[in-house]
């Protein structure tokens, strides 16, 4: 078995020999502890970490003094907790103090007999946590792809732990060495052959223009996975961390193509992965119409038709994600307001039937259209679509 060196975590164990739990104390003998037999490291929890180490100790018989010491470690002292698993019904704590110089703690252990004893001692540990990073690499066709996820370890606790057994609150449990002020990168799962669909979305209110003087709009790129079993996914929530993607160029090799921060995403929600801005996918917007009706004393609604004029160059056809934020629309037609927009879509508009439920909000309007691939002379199918609402009971 594989046996840690002496951490700098250090237990020391004043042994009292021949007394019972309320006599007076005999001499004391100081006896070195062995190193720690078994560690296990929980990382489940974003802002502490939970260490529990297994020590044989040598124990006399009666009331021994077990001191718990640390130097330049984080430790939670509230924290710490012992308990012996050899004979917990005869081997027991009797006390716990606190030296005022801090760093250290002592428990009184009450043992029947002299012997040795496997005992746990658990903690809160500061500077010892996690991140997350992830390596997407796409099909050469880009519908599907494999998906890598890491942890990286950052032990800045000025502590050693040797082999340790280590949870992150899913997934399999792994055994790793972790030395001090390191940083090391752990294989948490993969995920092969996982589908995935090219998005390409028109947002102004979060995206902006690429050319504001055309007013051409600018076309993120993402990969969307969705994280269910369906998918091959799905079995617990996709961690927030760095992602960078690669596409395979179907030579053998694979080529860098962007880098992003995946987000949060937990079961059965899509996971989008940002690849650029579309550079073969056109998309000019304009304001039609803007009428004002007036309703009832200062009220009034507000008649609007967006034009969306596309071109796709590419030889496939795509699907192009259309999003308007409704505020960021009133206060483009006539300066913001703090009230909500009180909105309804007309049947005229092209985009109507196209409505996306499942992006829309009551802010929102999404919708999702094919776009045709270029034609065989190489020029682009222009496509025209019109988003026709109503903004109602505006002062």
């Amino acid at each position: 078995m594989h046996r840690p060196s002496f951490p700098r975590v250090a237990c020391l164990l004043a042994g009292l020999v021949g007394v019972n739990p309320f006599s007076s104390h005999a001499a004391v003998k100081l006896i070195t502890l062995p190193p720690r037999e078994r560690v296990e490291i929980q990382l489940d929890n974003p802002n502490v970490t939970l260490v529990e180490e297994e020590r044989i100790v040598p124990l006399a018989a009666g009331v021994n003094d077990v001191v718990f010491a640390w130097s330049n470690a984080n430790i939670d002292r509230d924290s710490v907790q012992f308990r012996c698993l050899t004979d917990p019904e005869q081997i027991r704590v009797l006390s716990v103090s606190y030296p005022p110089e801090g760093g250290t703690l002592t428990w009184q252990v009450y043992s029947p007999n002299a012997g040795s004893a496997r005992v746990r001692i658990s903690y809160l540990m500061g500077q010892l946590d996690k991140s997350f990073m992830y390596r997407a690499v796409a099909a050469s066709d880009e519908r599907s792809l494999t998906l890598w996820q890491y942890i990286l370890l950052h032990n800045q606790a000025n502590e050693e732990f040797g082999v340790a057994g280590m949870w992150a609150g899913f997934g399999e449990r792994f055994e790793r060495p972790i030395g001090i002020a390191e940083t090391r990168q752990l294989l948490a799962a993969k995920f092969e052959n996982v589908p995935i669909r090219k998005m390409y979305t028109a947002n102004l209110a979060e995206f902006g223009y690429l050319d504001a003087g055309k007013q051409q709009l600018r076309i993120p790129m993402h990969h969307v996975l969705l994280n269910d079993e369906a998918n091959g996914l799905g079995k617990f929530a996709l961690m927030f961390g760095k992602a960078r993607i690669f596409q395979d160029d179907g030579r053998g090799t694979v080529a860098f193509i962007g880098e992003d921060w995946a987000s949060f995403t937990p079961r059965d929600d899509e996971l989008k992965l940002y690849l650029g801005v579309a550079k073969d996918v056109v998309v000019v917007r304009t304001i039609e119409r803007r009428e004002q009706t007036r309703v009832l004393g200062h009220l009034h609604d507000i008649d609007v038709i967006v034009k969306y004029e596309i071109e796709n160059f590419k030889d496939q056809a795509v699907d192009l994600d259309i999003v308007e934020s409704m505020r960021a629309l009133r206060a483009e037609i006539r300066g913001d307001s703090p009230r909500d927009v009180e909105w309804e879509l007309v049947a005229d508009g092209t985009l109507t039937s196209a409505v996306n439920k499942d992006e829309s909000t009551a802010d929102l309007a999404a919708f999702r259209v094919t776009l045709p691939a270029r034609g065989a002379d190489d020029k682009a199918i222009k496509v025209a679509h019109t988003l026709h609402v109503r903004i109602r009971n505006e002062w």
